[in-house]
């Protein structure tokens, strides 16, 4: 079983920019990394909508957008999931390991409390075949999480200051030989 850092904060503390950041060097420094990142699409300083990044490939599609009067088969109070692409990103987390490096950007309420969303993701952190795991949970998820999971650290990223030792404990947990 590879070591397993939750990555925590509340919304627009840099938790999905540091996934990036840790993505690029992983990619840099030629690490197998396996798993997706979600990133925000914003039209001005307004976030509206979320898309998703197969990490292997390269692939990027479009999750979720702004609620609105259309409705979807999956929601949250704020947005609206497109299935076909939470199914296309569940197949992306199955096989994700084996990896260097496995990321899930983010495990939430959905996975933890309706078994929707990223459920594979599960599988994935379980399956032990990785270095390295970067989970991204909500604060209010970090027990349950640490409960699931024997996790190596925590990072909260409303405690912590990011800086570039938070890159190099990620890194020097991956087995690169």
């Amino acid at each position: 079983m590879g070591e397993i850092f939750l990555l925590s904060g509340e919304f627009q503390t840099g938790k999905t920019n540091l996934c990036l950041d840790i993505y690029q060097l992983a990619q840099e420094a030629r690490v197998r990394v396996g798993g997706v990142i979600s990133p925000a699409v914003f039209e001005g300083d307004k976030k509206t909508a979320i898309d998703v990044l197969d990490l292997k490939s390269g692939t990027r599609k479009r999750l979720a957008e702004l609620r609105t009067s259309h409705q979807t088969d999956l929601e949250t109070q704020r947005w609206s999931f497109d299935s076909e692409v939470v199914d296309w990103g569940n197949k992306v987390l199955e096989e994700a390991v084996p990896c260097d490096l496995l990321m899930i950007d983010e495990l939430g309420p959905l996975e933890f409390q309706r078994g929707e969303g990223w459920v594979n993701g599960f599988s994935a952190i379980e399956s032990g075949d990785y270095s390295t795991a970067l989970i991204v949970v909500r604060p209010s998820l970090i027990d349950e999480a640490a409960r699931l999971w024997q996790v190596s650290r925590i990072i909260d990223l409303d405690l912590v200051t990011l800086d570039s030792s938070l890159v190099v404990e990620i890194f020097d947990g991956l087995d690169l030989s």
